[in-house]
């Protein structure tokens, strides 16, 4: 048992590394394999804890671009540079 841990720990450890792209390219691979109705239950639901890996990772790359966009600022010049990023809600 302690080798599928192992594996487990390392799939989600290269899922980090995949671009928001490639991640949501296995995600949508792995749902349609889901949705074809014939794999085994313990097939299923590996696939189901592999997709919800994707997703933290997809949400998470949306997030950081998210940051990265409201952090842009054009300036008066026409040229965009970056905003500093402060954690206080009320300057908003």
């Amino acid at each position: 048992m302690p080798k599928k841990a192992e594996t487990t720990k390392t799939a989600a450890e290269d899922f980090s590394k995949l671009s928001y792209e490639e991640a949501l390219e296995r995600l949508e691979g792995i749902v349609a394999g889901m949705e074809g109705g014939d794999l085994a239950l313990e097939k299923l639901i590996g696939h189901y804890e592999e997709g919800m890996r994707l997703r933290k990772v997809c949400l998470d790359k949306l997030a950081e671009a998210e940051v990265k966009i409201k952090a842009l600022e054009e300036t008066l010049e026409g040229e965009f540079s970056l905003k500093p990023l402060t954690l206080d809600q009320d300057s908003e």
